[in-house]
This record gives structure tokens, C-alpha cells and sequence, in this order.
């Protein structure tokens, strides 16, 4: 009944298995993937054709706990798994983002990706897990994913890397990190560790890059077994043409609105830009939808080669700095009067209001998860409102970015504060960001350090970040020290480190190309 196939891998000390063929055979792929005893299943599903007007990539990734895994009933009224948790919106994004740059561009077919946790050894850990089943589910499906990818967590302790180390070993240790790459270099990394130095790090990422070698040799020989036809791909209609007209008609527009070093005038002329190539494009709106959607596309391209082109041939930056310099910075503490603690911290335009609230043990948050109730003394809150980019837009509920950039915060934190026997409080520090050009998250961690100091926390050493940029064409690159939005934006990194003068404290990178070299992390790094 079943045409099941399945690969098996000495990994560490635990066997990892891939199996495909036996559930979820409707969906376009669908991997069991097992560690120990935890296994979780990824279904993948992709529409077949693109929803008229779509001119960008739907994927989602949704990650599920079920808590039947762990032989546990949800608490709470309604005794069923309900809205996604906070740590099933951070996982979600940690699978999504090593994905999503290996689509190739102009792909903008919806894409499901549903991880499911459905047994839990209370030892190895099912968001690991869930990551490879997303990336195998992916390779079998056929659509035009430029995988496969793997994972690998490492932990450091007595000054030796572990590969995929259990909760105590984390707790115990210095480090909890993830990566996630190609056969060729790094996609992903998220970590926190107790104040290491660069060469450890750096020696961590590339431990995991190691190590995930194995998972990808194990998703490829699966795929050999089970792939799907792969997807044809329909080459779009040949718009050099428009792209010179652009240029010609909005270049010279475009690279004088990118020397204006002010936000709002900046951007105000780039918009005056845009507009004009509307303009005169206007008749191929009605004439052909799709081409003038795809000519849209290229007014970014071209902002993008301006942008790129002054950078490497020039070092200069659009807000005139050189790779190297960051801007100026202005911070104060005790902001607000009432506050326990506050701070409000600038750096260039990007602007946080900090605050930090002390409590009762009455006021820990409780946590039901896989491994039963727990509480947390320690939290952290980032708030992004519309206006602090200028824009109208939805405000309430924090998005899966605010839970994220919230999460990263607390890890550069979580490394300095005092126990719970030196300090008996429970903590909360929210971040409400009242102006953003560029790692808002990183003003959160100063911000944040200096708003726990004003009400007294004896936290270890004060925390900083900084978030780094990457411009690479063929073997030229260049590192972006503090980077803009616009740089974020038309960038190929975004690689945010924070610590203390000690070390580092948390690390995380994403990665818009085919991955990034040692050198490059190196460069960043230092």
C-alpha cells in the first residue's frame, strides 16, 4: 500500500531518519523526520499557478507543538493547541529564513510549509528537526528550490564544541547556537552565548557548517529515491530594454536622491522617481499587465546597482559615511519619571524608548509547553509602531518581526543578568521604538542595557549591538559597519552581533544570497 522510502545517518551520538511515501501523500512533499524519539513531520504544498497581480513570493512556514507529543492536555479553557506560541512564531521564522533566498527571483507561486511536532523525547529538539523535514520536503516537492539545506546546533563547554548538546548541556554551557547552510557556505545563524570571543564563535558556525554536510548527503540521497519531476520554470519576457529605458529615464534621479543624507528627503525623491517611471510606463499597464509589473520590479534594480556601485567602487555610503564609521549616538537615562527604569537611546535615526519594570515573583510568566509549566523572570517586549518609519499602518498585536527582534534582544541580554538568588525580581524591559533607519533590534539591546542599569538591576557588564551589512559582486565585497534600512534593504546581509567588552553575547545572520564565506564572517565579525 505504502511506497516508503527512508535514509538513516549516524549523527552525533543519535540516529537521524528521513522518511517519505507512507504520510501526508497529497501534499507536493511530505518528510517524517526522526531523532531519538522526537519526530516531526513537514508537509509542503505549492499553488500551481501565480494569483493575478502577485509581484512578490508567498512562502509560509508554520510550526506546530502538539502537545499529545509529550503525552501532556494544553491548560488554559479550551484544552486544544490554539494561535501559534512565542516560540513557535520564533521557530517558524528560523525555518523561514535559510529558505526563502534559495527561491530564484521572479518564483512567486505560493508555498505552505507545515511543521508539526508529533512525538518529543524531552532531549533532542523538535525546532532542529523540523528544519531539516522542511528543507527534505522541499528538495522532494519539485518546485524550484535551490537547496537543499542543513542544520546543526552546537553547544561549547569545558572549551569543546558539541554537536546538538540536550537542554542541560545548554544550561550548563556557554553557548546555544543554530546554523543553517548549503553544501557551500552559511545561511542562517541564531545563538546566545555567555560572553565568548570571535574565533570561538566563528569556530562554532564553522563546527556546524560541518556538521550539517551529513543532513544535506541524507536529504540528497532521499532525493534521489523520491523527488518529484522538478517544476518548468517559465522564463520571463526579455526587459532589458525597459531597464535601459529606465536607467536613462530616473539613473541620474535616483543616484542624486541616494547623496541625500537625510531619511525623509531621501526618501521623498526616490519617491518623486518612482512616479515618473510610473508615469511613463502608464500605457503598458493596460497593454500588458505582467511586463509592466516586471518593469516595476526593476526600478528596485537599479536603485540597488547605484546604491551597490558607489559602495565598492567608491566606499561611500548613502548617508556619506565611509564602511567603518557609525553613526552618532546620544543616550539618556532615567527618561521618564515614574519608570523604574528608562533610557531613551538614538543612534543616527534610529530612536528606542526603554523601559524596565521590576516585580514580584507573582509576576513571572508562565510558559505550558512540551516540557510541562514553566516560568520565565526575565522579559522583553519590542514594540514597532507605523510611525516610527513615517507610514500608516497596522497597529496592535505584535508581529512575528517584533517577536523576533524582541527574542534576539533578550538573548544578548538574558547573558549578563544577576541569578535569581542575587536578585530577586522579576524583570520586564520593553523597547518601543519611536524612529527606525536601520537595527532598531541592536538599539533595543543598548537601550535596554541602560534602562536595566537605571533601576538598579546588578547586571554583569553593560551590553551593545551593532548590526553589519555586506555589498559583494564576484570577489568584491564590502562590510557595512551600522548599516541604514536602504542598506539592509538592497544589501546581501544583515548580521547583527551584540556583547560585552568581554564577548559576545548573541549573534544572528541572515543571508539574501547563496550563503557567505569564512573570510567574509571574519571580516564582520572583527
Amino acid at each position: 500500500m505504502f511506497d516508503t522510502k527512508k535514509v538513516s545517518i549516524q549523527w552525533g551520538s543519535q540516529t537521524l531518519t528521513l522518511e517519505t511515501g507512507r504520510v501526508a501523500r497529497q501534499a507536493d512533499g511530505a518528510v517524517l523526520a526522526t531523532l531519538g524519539e522526537t519526530v516531526v513531520l513537514c508537509a509542503v504544498t505549492a499553488a500551481k499557478t501565480v494569483k493575478e497581480g502577485q509581484d512578490f513570493f508567498p512562502l509560509t512556514v508554520h510550526y506546530q507543538e502538539k502537545f499529545s507529543s509529550s503525552g501532556r492536555i494544553p491548560g488554559g479553557f479550551f484544552k486544544r493547541e490554539r494561535g501559534a506560541t512565542e516560540r513557535e512564531t520564533l521557530v517558524s521564522r528560523l525555518i523561514d529564513r535559510p529558505l526563502r533566498p534559495l527561491f530564484p527571483d521572479g518564483f512567486y507561486n505560493e508555498i505552505n510549509a507545515i511543521a508539526q511536532v508529533l512525538s518529543y523525547d524531552g532531549e533532542n529538539e523538535p525546532d532542529l528537526l523540523a528544519m531539516i523535514a522542511a528543507s527534505a520536503a522541499m528538495t522532494l516537492s519539485g518546485v524550484p528550490f535551490m537547496g537543499p539545506i542543513g542544520a546543526a546546533r552546537v553547544g561549547y563547554k569545558d572549551g569543546e564544541y558539541q554537536l546538538n548538546p540536550s537542554d542541560k548541556d545548554v544550561t550548563t554551557g556557554e553557548l546555544d547556537l543554530m546554523v543553517a547552510a548549503t553544501h557551500d557556505a552559511v545561511m542562517m545563524v541564531e545563538s546566545e552565548a555567555k560572553e565568548l570571543s570571535e574565533d570561538v564563535m566563528l569556530g562554532a558556525v564553522m563546527f556546524a557548517h560541518k556538521a550539517s554536510q551529513q543532513v544535506i548527503d541524507a536529504i540528497i540521497k532521499l532525493a534521489e529515491q523520491a523527488a518529484k519531476e522538478p517544476w518548468e520554470l517559465k522564463t520571463g519576457a526579455d526587459l532589458s530594454a525597459n531597464k535601459a529605458k529606465l536607467k536613462s529615464l530616473i539613473g541620474a534621479d535616483m543616484a542624486a536622491a541616494y547623496k541625500l543624507t537625510d531619511k525623509q528627503a531621501r526618501q521623498t525623491a526616490i519617491a518623486v522617481a518612482r512616479t515618473k517611471a510610473r508615469e511613463a510606463f502608464e500605457e503598458l499597464k493596460h497593454a500588458n499587465p505582467a511586463e509592466y509589473l516586471g518593469t516595476l520590479k526593476l526600478v528596485k534594480k537599479v536603485e540597488a546597482e547605484i546604491v551597490r556601485g558607489q559602495i565598492l567602487n567608491d566606499g561611500v555610503r548613502i548617508d556619506g559615511r565611509d564602511t567603518k564609521t557609525v553613526r552618532p549616538i546620544d543616550a539618556t537615562v532615567h527618561f521618564l519619571p515614574r519608570a523604574h527604569g528608562s533610557a531613551l537611546f538614538t543612534r543616527g535615526e534610529t530612536q528606542t524608548i526603554a523601559t524596565t519594570t521590576l516585580g514580584t515573583r507573582d509576576a513571572e510568566q508562565m510558559i505550558d509547553g512540551l516540557n510541562g509549566l514553566s516560568y520565565q523572570h526575565f522579559m522583553l517586549h519590542y514594540n514597532f509602531p507605523p510611525y516610527s518609519v513615517g507610514e500608516v499602518g497596522r497597529f496592535g498585536a505584535p508581529s512575528r518581526r517584533d517577536i523576533g527582534h524582541g527574542k534576539l534582544a533578550w538573548r544578548a541580554l538574558h547573558a549578563v543578568l544577576p541569578t535569581k538568588e542575587e536578585f530577586p525580581y522579576t524583570i520586564r524591559v520593553t523597547s518601543d521604538i519611536t524612529e527606525s533607519n536601520g537595527s532598531s533590534s541592536m538599539a533595543t539591546v543598548c537601550g535596554g542595557s541602560l534602562a536595566l542599569m537605571d533601576a538598579g538591576v546588578p547586571i554583569k557588564r553593560p551590553v551593545s549591538g551593532i548590526a553589519m551589512g555586506l555589498i559583494l559582486e564576484g570577489d568584491k565585497f564590502a562590510v557595512l559597519s551600522d548599516i541604514l534600512g536602504d542598506e539592509d534593504h538592497l544589501g546581501d546581509m544583515d548580521f547583527k552581533v551584540a556583547g560585552t567588552s568581554e564577548g559576545i553575547t548573541s549573534l544572528q545572520m541572515d543571508i539574501k544570497i547563496a550563503g557567505i564565506t569564512e573570510e567574509i564572517m571574519r571580516v564582520a565579525l572583527a
